[in-house]
């Protein structure tokens, strides 16, 4: 059974009434987790994050619990996420889901007991082995909640409306519980693999990035700034950016955390490159510590200038989840064009 790369959303300023050119839209709350297409094949179960990589050996709570509920040839698309608190007081718990990605068997058989996860699915792919991909989303919707009658916890149907207003107010209200916005769907839109087909509106703009180096603080201790990258439309790496605003503590921590990433030549040394210069910089030390292209972080950031961020970027979190290649510049939000002449004259 082939997984489906997952259709992705372009983040819009606000929740819109209508889809692109017209049409009506299916509102959703926005999960703030780990993104899964999550496939049953008899026996065989698989969860794949977005740019396909294998979740699967991480949750084996939602393993059993995809094969006990799950029909076979069934293939969703949907979010893992944790929940953490008191009844009355729960809300999603980011830190603690990260830390289910770990290597070791035996630290995930304990966590998979001690943070057990959940899946809120919100669309069907393929169901009795027919794909579902070239059907209207408003039509998928209605068989997923068929599916979804069946559904107990830890698996969860995520809830939708066409009432934009009520999706207006999932937008200020859910953010106390942990949710990161909501998400607009064209009701009559077909699945479309990769590509930005569905709108985000967010409570801020992120970007989730490769960190491909590090410069050295200006202590001599500790890292002093993170260099950020992003594959272009040839699938070349382009720096966009860096993190800088690291308290001391964090800085020394961050020597160690990158050290298993550090690029190493032959002769088994640390790689170093060299930065740009300019008449600012003719005198600094630009150079700078190589990582290979591996790690992803999630950063906040306000604005864009050509091709890089205009100020330092803020450091959100590490995106376990992410492969590095699938971290590429058309997530990013670009402002509509406005002339400026109207802004000064008006």
């Amino acid at each position: 059974m082939d997984i489906p790369e997952p259709m992705l959303a372009k983040a819009v300023a606000s929740v819109p009434e209508t889809a692109p050119g017209g049409g009506a839209l299916l509102y959703e709350p926005k999960w703030d987790g780990f993104r899964a297409i999550v496939s049953v094949d008899g026996d065989d179960i698989e969860i794949g994050s977005r740019g396909a990589k294998p979740l699967t050996r991480y949750f084996p709570e939602l393993v059993e619990a995809f094969r006990s509920q799950l029909p076979d040839g069934c293939v969703l698309d949907g979010e893992v996420v944790l929940r953490r608190g008191a009844s009355g007081d729960e809300r999603l718990d980011w830190e603690t889901l990260s830390q289910r990605i770990h290597p070791a068997a035996s630290r995930i058989a304990r966590l998979s007991a001690e943070t057990p996860a959940s899946f809120v699915a919100f669309d069907l792919l393929e169901e009795g082995g027919e794909s579902l991909l070239d059907l209207p989303f408003g039509e998928r919707r209605a068989r997923l909640e068929k599916l979804g009658a069946r559904l107990s916890a830890p698996l969860h149907l995520t809830r939708v409306t066409d009432d934009v207003e009520l999706a207006r107010t999932w937008l200020v209200e859910f953010e106390g519980a942990g949710l990161d916005g909501v998400v607009a769907k064209p009701a009559d839109a077909v699945y479309q693999p990769g590509k930005r087909a569905m709108l985000k509106i967010k409570h801020a703009r992120t970007a989730d990035c490769i960190v491909t180096g590090y410069r050295t603080h200006k202590s001599g201790s500790g890292v002093g700034s993170l260099l950020l990258s992003l594959y272009d439309s040839e699938g070349e790496l382009r720096g966009v950016g860096g993190i800088s605003a690291f308290t001391d503590k964090k800085r020394q921590e961050l020597v160690d955390e990158l050290e298993p990433y550090l690029a190493r030549g032959e002769d088994g040394e640390p790689i170093r490159g060299e930065g740009e210069r300019n008449r600012f910089s003719s005198s600094k030390d630009t150079s700078f510590a190589v990582l290979r292209p591996e790690l992803v972080v999630e950063v906040k950031y306000d604005q864009m200038e050509g091709d890089r961020f205009r100020h330092t970027v803020q450091f959100a979190r590490w995106r376990p989840d992410r492969d590095a290649r699938s971290c590429t510049f058309d997530q990013l939000e670009v402002p509509n064009a406005y002339d400026l002449a109207q802004v000064l004259d008006s």
